[in-house]
């Protein structure tokens, strides 16, 4: 969740944001204050975010690289389900990696499955987008012992695409995340701008997974009663609707102004006694 926050409401901000700041936030959806800041510590450790005092505070930044995986990431996540076109040519990937760097092989598979690449075994891997070969160029680096070919081709005669492209994804898998998102999301009416923001927050939370799940198919190729359009609709009104109380809301925090985590919540309950 403290990926989300960063990505929604710190990388807009140029200048950082106060620590404390991040740790109301993350009490608003539910995190206590000690696990909050142990967070943010590792945070720090692992070279994510930079802090700088001032005096008896902290403000914390994200470090370049934080700014520019970010960056990266947000705009696949905004840009993910609008319509394209499809040319025909899939993008193949060939991987290989000395059986004796088990940890290489997996960094590396991860990275392919995040870029939305299907497995079709023996360390082929494809997607339909062949855009995405320049987000894998610094896998074959000098410094690395990974071997990637990449190739642009076109269905033949012989296989069956659609057997293809269900051994190569769990596409099952994937419209259920997508059910669960809109019965998550569809009936959800946040009232008080705390409320809105957490829910904005949720709402970002949950989408920002299926870039790196669906493979983004073309309409061609998708099965029956795919629920991705319904789901995209849904993220996009939502995240429309809520972006700017939930922004107004992140920047009462980091001025100060907003309530404790909680209290709007707790005032409506005590008044209808």
């Amino acid at each position: 969740m403290l990926l989300t926050l960063l990505g929604e409401y710190v990388l807009p901000a140029p200048d950082g944001v106060w620590q404390e700041t991040l740790i109301r936030a993350l009490g608003t959806i539910g995190h206590k204050t000690q696990s909050a800041r142990q967070a943010l510590a590792r945070s720090v450790t692992a070279g994510w975010l930079l802090t700088e005092r001032h005096g008896r505070r902290s403000r914390v930044h994200l470090t370049p690289d934080t700014a520019e995986m970010l960056t990266v990431g947000a705009r696949r996540i905004y840009s993910f389900g609008e319509p394209w076109e499809w040319d025909g040519r899939w993008l193949l990937v060939a991987l290989r990696v000395p059986e004796n760097r088990r940890e290489v092989r997996h960094q590396v598979r991860s990275r392919l499955a995040w870029a939305g690449f299907g497995s079709l075994g023996g360390g082929l891997w494809l997607s339909p987008h062949v855009s995405r070969e320049s987000e894998l160029r610094d896998l074959s680096s000098n410094g690395s012992v990974a071997e990637v070919i990449s190739f642009h081709a076109e269905m033949g005669a012989l296989g069956d695409t659609e057997r293809v492209v269900s051994e190569a994804w769990d596409l099952d898998g994937v419209a259920a995340g997508y059910h669960e998102f809109i019965a998550r999301f569809e009936p959800w009416a946040p009232g008080t701008p705390e409320e809105v923001f957490r829910a904005q927050t949720e709402l970002v939370h949950h989408w920002r997974k299926f870039p790196f799940l669906d493979p983004d198919l073309p309409v061609s190729m998708r099965p029956a009663g795919w629920p991705k359009d319904r789901a995209h609709d849904l993220f996009a009104e939502r995240h429309a609707r809520w972006h700017e109380p939930a922004q107004a809301y992140f920047r009462s925090l980091e001025a100060g102004e907003a309530d404790e985590p909680g209290a709007s919540s707790k005032s409506s309950r005590s008044a209808s006694k």
